[in-house]
Parts: structure tokens; sequence; C-alpha cells
């Protein structure tokens, strides 16, 4: 029996796979990116959160990788991989199991027969036997299957992270958002406050007659103006503060602050070629192991064709009585093999080969098209970064325009040689304007986001390893 048990493990050892072999399928890549900024740095491993200069960012952000339900649920999925990984790949080994029992039993004796003579009836039963199972796995069925579960598994870990790059980004994101909010709200204020002692000022100057009512109105529709905006930015910025709430794990609520919007830093762009996409996206990396477990379901199924040949083996002992029941007369013992395979099974195997195929294209097709869009992405976080910083200068620019054409028009008019509606219409330019240039400035900040976002990169494996407390 030894050398019937070896001869079959040498055959499985030297037994072949069906099916294709991997291999990672030829992409075009640019050599260089379209809008590649000029002055970039090696940063793109690094936890890029902690160059804003926010201590209050970054302890959100790890509350977020502790907390966040979203994570939580891809880590669990992960397990869930694991488990079916284990499972598939378990008939590759024998499979040992026992059994014991015991009875007591009486016959019918209405016919007499003499046979009940010669044996006990009632008459007890006892048994305890292992037994042994092992499929052999000569085309590599077991091992195709086991090839697409652990391909599986990674897709799902390259998930995880996924969404781990795209949590840390949205809450950077929103933070950054907030802040933004927060600076036109303080400008609203500021107007409104100002408005509303020009509204007053008018008033006084009306009941004495040195100023029209006209003027007054004026004044007003200028101030109701800001006083409108106000709430609007409110419901935004409770809106966003939400947001985020939820986001690491809380209940919706307020959002603590650090630093205003000014006085944050800039990041640097981090430096990368688009071919190293390939191995930093964590949706590309999870395409690919999409694509190796559908590879290799084909010659799981493909393996279906051929004979499965199994081996069995049982030993154990068996006796009437308890107290003889490891005595050797009791001993019992089997071995054997079988071998099965179709013959004719009507399109069940060939329509399952044909849906293989068919799956391995889908995820091939998926795979490449994760790929441009990383390259797309990539393109326009940078595109991005670079016609908001453009943006953000021509609007400071015409903020100090703005603010020396109110100061000029208000000179004027209190000499006399302006109507008020001069300055009204210096302060209706001058207001938007503000509120423009702090929404452009919370952009020109989350751009960059964008970018870490587009390149992926090691900080990713740093926040998932923050989310399963490895770091």
């Amino acid at each position: 029996m030894r050398c019937f048990v070896l001869l079959f493990l040498g055959m499985m050892l030297t037994g072949c796979m069906v099916g294709p072999d991997y291999f990672r399928p030829a992409v075009s890549t640019p050599s260089a990116y379209r809008y590649e900024m000029k002055e970039v740095e090696e940063t793109i491993d690094t936890a890029w959160w902690r160059q804003f200069g926010d201590e209050t960012l970054e302890k959100l952000i790890f509350e977020a990788v502790s907390n966040n339900r979203d994570v939580k649920i891809a880590a669990a999925r992960v397990e869930q991989a694991t488990g079916i990984l284990i499972q598939t790949r378990s008939p590759i080994f024998p499979q040992v199991n026992y059994s014991a029992g015991a009875s007591r039993e009486r016959a019918s004796e209405q016919n007499g027969s003499r046979i009940w003579s010669l044996m006990d009836n009632p008459r007890n039963a006892f048994s305890i036997s292992a037994g042994a199972t092992w499929e052999i796995d000569l085309w590599g069925r077991l091992r195709r299957a086991t090839e697409s579960a652990r391909a599986n598994l990674l897709a799902t870990e390259e998930a995880r992270r996924g969404i781990a790059l795209s949590m840390v980004s949205t809450v950077a994101t929103n933070y950054l958002q907030l802040l933004g909010l927060d600076e036109q709200l303080a400008i609203a204020r500021q107007s409104l406050k100002s408005y509303g002692d020009s509204v007053r000022l008018f008033e006084l100057q009306f009941q004495y007659g040195h100023a029209s009512k006209m003027t007054v109105e004026q004044a007003r529709t200028r101030y109701e103006t800001a006083a409108a905006m106000i709430p609007q930015i409110e419901t935004q910025i409770a809106a966003i503060e939400n947001a985020l709430s939820v986001l690491i794990g809380r209940n919706p609520g307020s959002i603590a602050r650090g630093k205003s919007l000014h006085q944050l830093t800039l990041p640097s762009v981090p430096a990368g070629l688009p071919s190293d996409l390939l191995e930093r996206r964590p949706d590309i990396r999870q395409a690919e192991q999409t694509l190796i477990a559908a590879n290799a379901q084909i010659g799981a199924v493909k393996a279906l064709y051929f004979p499965r040949l199994s081996l069995t083996a049982g030993y154990g002992q068996a006796s009437s009585d308890l107290s003889d029941l490891f005595q050797g007369p009791a001993r019992t013992w089997s071995f054997g093999g079988s071998v099965t395979g179709p013959i004719f099974s009507a399109g069940a195997i060939s329509g399952q080969v044909r849906q293989a195929k068919a799956v391995r294209e889908v995820a091939l097709l998926e795979y490449e098209s994760s790929i441009q869009q990383a390259f797309s992405d990539v393109e326009n976080a940078l595109v991005s970064r670079m016609k908001l910083a453009q943006q953000l200068q021509a609007q400071k620019k015409l903020v100090e325009a703005s603010r020396e054409y109110t100061r000029l028009a208000q000179l004027q008019y209190d000499g006399g040689y302006v109507p008020y509606s001069t300055v009204l219409q210096a302060q209706e330019q001058l207001f938007p304007a503000e509120l423009n240039f702090a929404q452009y400035h919370a952009s020109l900040l989350a751009s960059v986001v964008g970018i870490y976002k587009a390149m992926g990169g090691g900080w990713v494996m740093l926040a998932d390893g923050m989310a399963t407390g490895t770091k």
C-alpha cells in the first residue's frame, strides 16, 4: 500500500496543470505626463497630509482610518476571502476523518428461524475507525482553483487599500473645503458689519436731510445681499461637518479646526513616472488580481474534461463486545481507488469553459480600462493644480484691484464727486471677488490631495497599516 501511495504522490507532483499560465498583458504607457510640473519632490511614499502642517487634520485622518465603517467592511471582506482560499485549497491535501459508534438492537424472531439460536438477540455493536480520502490533482484543477482564490484574496486586499486611499483623500479634501467655507463666512460677516454701519450712517443722514431715500435703500440692498449669503455658507459648513463626522466614524456633529486656510502650507507635487502607476494604484492592482483569478479559473474548468483519480483508505476496530473492541480479531481495514470522468455532458463543461473565457476577457478589458483611467486621473490632477495656481494668482490681483477701486469710489463719494451708486458698484465687485479667492485657495490645496490620490504610492500602505493597527 505504501508503494501505491508513493506512486500516486509522484504522479500528483509531476502532473501538469491545464489552462493558460498568467503573463501580465502588454500595455501602452506614456513616457511622461503631459502637464508634468517642473518642480517635484520624492514625496509619493510619505504621509503627505503632514505637509499641510495642521495637527487637527492629521488627527482626523487617524480617527478615520481607525473608525471608518467602509474600511472595517473592507477588512471583513478580506477575512471572508481568506476563508474561501483556505477552503478552496484544502482538497489538495488528504482529508482524514474518524468515526465511532455503539448500538444495541433486537431482530424479529416471528418466523421462528433457528438462526437466532446461534446469535445473540438482542445484540451489541461497537466500532471505531479512521479514514482518509485524497484526490490526486493530476490535471491541476485544484491548484488552478487555489490560484484563483488566492488572486481573489489579493484583489480584496487591494480593494481595502483603495478604500483607504479614497477615504483619506476625502477627509483631507472635505477639511480643506471646510476651512475655505470658514474663510468665506468670515468675509461675509465682516462685509455684513461694514454694510450695516453704512446703512445706519445713511439712515441718520436721511433723517437730517443729508442723504436721499434712494441712497439708504441702495446701502440696505448691499447689506441684505451679504445677509442672505451667510445662511447659505453656514448650510454648506454644516453639511461638510456632518459628512466628515460620518467619515471618521462619529455621529453627525461639529468638527474641530486647527489652523486657518491661510496658515496652511501648500504640499509639494510628488514625482513619478506613468509606468509607476501599474505598481502603485490599488485599483489597477485589484484589476490585475481579478484578471489573474479569471485566468486561473479557465484551467480549473478545463480540467473537468479529464478523469478524476481519488484514493481512499480506512482502518478501524469493530466488535459486539466493548471489551474485545481493541483485540486483534476486531481489526478492519480497506483501501482502494476510483477514477471518474465525463463521457457525454451535453455541453455542461464546454459551457463552463466558455463562461470562464468570457469572464477573463471582461477582466482584461477592465484592467486596461483602469490603467487608462489612472493616466487620465493623474493628468487631470496635474493640470488642475497648475491652472488653479494661475487662477488664484489672477484672483488675488482682482481682489487687490477691487479693494483699491472701492477705496477710491468711497473717497470720491465723500468728496461729493460721484453718487453712491458708484460705491455700490465697487462693493458689488469686491464681495464676490473675496469669496472666490477663498474658494480658489481651498481648491488649490485640495488639488494637491487629488494628485496624491491619483498617483497612489506607499502612503496608501501607511494608511492601510494605520487602519489595521500594524503601524
